[in-house]
């Protein structure tokens, strides 16, 4: 198994959060048996690209929700580190529950 689960969707509500404060908030290692995907369909050609991870922020969000890490963005990021047999990957992690 390489998420905890997967959803469908974000159970959250909006955090309303641009790249700029994303990138505000420090990395720090998530495992991936913890994570819950709110995506439940991969582009497989993307996933396989030699650029797929290239563009964008260089770590996957997480957002912290009723003690729940929801993975919101990077899942093709993920899904390469479990690949490679990675147990952790290094996330953004937003915490809603502190707000």
């Amino acid at each position: 198994m390489i998420f905890k689960s997967v959803g469908e969707g974000r159970p959250y509500p909006e955090h309303n959060l641009s790249s700029r404060d994303w990138a505000k908030i420090p990395p720090r290692q998530v495992r991936l048996d913890q994570l819950v995907s709110t995506k439940r369909e991969l582009d497989l050609q993307s996933l396989l690209a030699k650029d797929s991870t290239f563009y964008g922020d260089l770590f996957p969000h997480v957002v912290l929700w009723h003690g729940e890490l929801y993975l919101e963005d990077g899942l093709h990021r993920a899904l390469r580190s479990a690949l490679h047999q990675r147990l952790v990957i290094h996330a953004r992690v937003f915490d809603m529950d502190a707000i």
